[in-house]
């Protein structure tokens, strides 16, 4: 949150955003899987996300019932500008670590996220 403090986005924008960034055609239902959020949670997150102008919802040719989301250059390009940024914000979450404790760490993590999507019937 200290690292977005003055990026003009929060935590799950961010996490909302770079799951549209990587994952093109995503629709809502399928993005709060990804980023474990609630469906209502997420319909506001996207519209912050497209008033921002970072992302586009449009329908599929034929299919009125679902709209499919897009990442805009600009939304793309925002995503990049932040990676480093948290790439320096999670090494300083396990600085308290040794190299030996952090590679236990992520693996250990890694279990548990694998394990609760398996649950949650999560691809």
């Amino acid at each position: 949150m200290e690292d977005l403090a003055d990026q003009d986005i929060t935590p799950v924008q961010l996490a909302a955003l770079a799951a549209v960034v990587d994952e093109e055609d995503l629709d809502a239902t399928r993005l709060a899987e990804l980023v474990a959020f609630d469906r209502s949670t997420v319909g506001s997150v996207l519209e912050r996300l497209e008033a921002k102008g970072w992302i586009e919802r449009e329908y599929r040719d034929g299919d009125r019932r679902t709209k499919r989301l897009h990442a805009t250059g600009t939304g793309r390009a925002k995503v990049r500008s932040l990676t480093e940024a948290m790439r320096g914000s999670q090494d300083r979450l396990l600085a308290v670590f040794d190299p030996a404790e952090r590679t236990q760490f992520q693996g250990l993590l890694a279990k548990f996220i694998a394990a609760h999507e398996t649950q949650r019937g999560v691809r």
